[in-house]
C-alpha cells in the first residue's frame, strides 16, 4: 500500500466518519454510503493535504471511485514535484 494510498484512505475514513477496513481500493464513495456534501469535503482534505488541485468534470479522473481517487492524486503528485525539481 502506498503513503498516498493510506493517507487518502485515512482522509476518506476520517471525514466520513467510517471504519478504515471498510475502504478498499474497488470501493466507490457511494458504496460507503458517502454524502455529496461529504464527498466534496474530503476532496478539499486531499487536496489541502497534498497542496495539488483535483480537476473538476474531467473524464481523465475519476473521482467517484477509491481507486480513481488515489490514481489521480499518486499522478498529480508526481506532477508537482517533477515541477518542483525542474529549474526554474
Amino acid at each position: 500500500m502506498s503513503t498516498v494510498q493510506d493517507t487518502v484512505f485515512g482522509i476518506i475514513a476520517k471525514e466520513a466518519n467510517i471504519d478504515p477496513a471498510k475502504i478498499t481500493l474497488d470501493s466507490t464513495l457511494k458504496d460507503l454510503e458517502i454524502a455529496s456534501l461529504d464527498a466534496v469535503q474530503i476532496i478539499f482534505e486531499i487536496e489541502d493535504h497534498f497542496k495539488i488541485t483535483l480537476p473538476d468534470r474531467d473524464p481523465n479522473f475519476d473521482t467517484e471511485s477509491v481507486r480513481g481517487l488515489v490514481e489521480a492524486v499518486e499522478k498529480l503528485v508526481a506532477g508537482k514535484n517533477a515541477d518542483d525539481a525542474s529549474p526554474a
